[in-house]
């Protein structure tokens, strides 16, 4: 009776999306260790951000004593645009894997952009021009932070600079087209319009680019224009702050339909999406109120939670950003170029890494092939077609629901699917014509990216 009573969708009304965003750090037993000012190595400032960021967002990095932040009534109104995101029951995907399983999905792909990125980027464009800055430069590796942050910059007539991975600027061309639709001016990365950019493409003339490459020239491009900051996708703590409405709408959701869930599965690159929607549920593990497991996936080509290191490290590959203690595959670490998309940084979320350290949640890597043989199959079921970076927590999802045929226990899998893959199809073109490869980076080859670890006296 009670999966009768579960419809296919749930959408929650305008009424009951959340109001507030949730600060995750303010129930972590043990904070993340602070970033650190690359030029002093002494704990960084919120003034010491204010060069790179806006103000507001600088004040919610270092935020980790307020529980809750309210949301602007002006976001709340750009949100309702596509928000609440359905929570969608998996009924066809459990009958096909034959599952006694519960499997839902929080789906973030209704928007333009295509992904759960804009619930970030009209925060930030929000700040930026509350501060009545001019301008805005990012890096964007899929394309979907990009495409997102065009879309909140037009809103607010705010120009935007993307740097955008060259190897995803060259397999994504409509991508390009989309930032060009919505007035962004969009180069691939490394490019010759940048110090750091050409200091890249020296020592390194075919390189196809890093998450960490794009982010020196988007910094170096901000601090040298006057009236621009910059912005980021991932990672930081401000992110995962704005798409922790992600997870507090899954929870709510839940509660109407009387459930919880046993497993949360979330995709893992530098954490946004994964911060998002477990935050609340991870909250409850923090207070003792329930324990779900939670999972992380990653590409195995880009490994940095399963084979990376606990340890300070720059955000970006020239260097010049702050340190943060994270797990990290090297600054100077090159992902493969493959289809892992918007999941090739080298780094992961501070939060999100300490709470791996201290063992509240797990992690595993997948390899391409198989993430594509999960997404083709998700799509037959669910006729989405799934990002390929969220293609990688239907994998685990999956993986999951066939041990519980096994076991034959009935456990409730939430997973987040962050977006849609239309523009991703070269990807999809690889793998049915059977093209696509698996990279696995060898122990070598991470002890290159490991060997340019910064050495910080009494620390590391």
């Amino acid at each position: 009776m009670m999966s009768k009573r579960i419809p296919h969708r749930l959408y929650l009304s305008e009424e009951q999306m959340p109001k507030q965003w949730y600060n995750l750090r303010a129930d972590m037993k043990e904070q993340p260790d602070p970033m650190l000012n690359p030029g002093t190595m002494k704990p960084v400032t919120e003034a010491d951000l204010y060069p790179v960021f806006c103000e507001k967002l600088a004040k919610q990095e270092m935020d980790s004593s307020n529980r809750y932040i309210d949301i602007p009534e002006e976001i709340q109104d750009f949100y309702k645009m596509y928000r609440p995101s359905p929570l969608i029951r998996a009924y066809n995907l459990e009958k096909a894997l034959g599952t006694p399983a519960k499997i839902y999905y929080k789906f973030e792909g209704n928007n333009t952009s295509g992904s759960h990125k804009l619930n970030s980027a009209i925060a930030q464009a929000y700040y930026a021009k509350d501060q009545g800055l001019s301008g805005l430069t990012t890096e964007t590796g899929a394309g979907q932070w990009g495409t997102a942050l065009a879309e909140a910059c037009a809103y607010y007539n705010l120009p935007l600079t993307v740097y955008m991975v060259k190897c995803s600027y060259e397999q994504k061309p409509f991508r390009k087209t989309v930032m060009k639709t919505f007035n962004a001016e969009i180069f691939p990365s490394p490019s010759t319009t940048t110090n750091a950019g050409n200091a890249i493409l020296e020592k390194n003339p075919d390189t196809t680019g890093s998450l960490g490459c794009a982010i020196s020239e988007a910094i170096e491009k901000a601090v040298t224009t006057p009236g621009y900051r910059y912005v980021l996708g991932s990672v930081l703590n401000q992110v995962l702050l704005h798409q922790s409405i992600i997870g507090l709408e899954s929870k709510l959701a839940m509660e109407i339909l009387d459930e919880y869930p046993d497993i949360i599965v979330g995709c893992a690159g530098g954490g946004s999406n994964l911060g998002g929607l477990i935050a609340p549920f991870m909250q409850d593990k923090l207070l003792g109120k329930a324990d779900p497991r939670i999972i992380a996936v990653e590409p195995a080509s880009c490994p940095s939670f399963t084979r990376g290191k606990y340890a300070y490290d720059f955000c970006d590959t020239g260097k010049v950003t702050p340190l943060a203690r994270m797990y990290t595959l090297g600054s100077g670490f090159i992902p493969s170029a493959n289809h892992a998309g918007g999941l090739r940084y080298h780094g992961m979320s501070p939060i999100l890494s300490k709470l791996y350290h201290d063992g509240y949640m797990e992690a595993v890597a997948v390899e391409q092939t198989k993430v594509f043989e999960a997404a083709v199959f998700f799509a037959k079921q669910e006729t989405i077609l799934p990002a390929p970076e969220s293609a990688h927590a239907i994998r685990t999802a999956i993986d999951e629901a066939l041990k519980c045929k096994v076991s034959g226990e009935s456990k409730t899998i939430l997973f987040g699917l962050t977006g849609t893959g239309y523009f991703d199809m070269t990807a999809y073109n690889a793998y049915l014509e059977k093209t696509m490869n698996d990279y696995i980076p060898s122990d070598e080859d991470l002890q290159k990216g490991f060997d340019g670890l910064p050495s910080i006296p009494g620390i590391q």
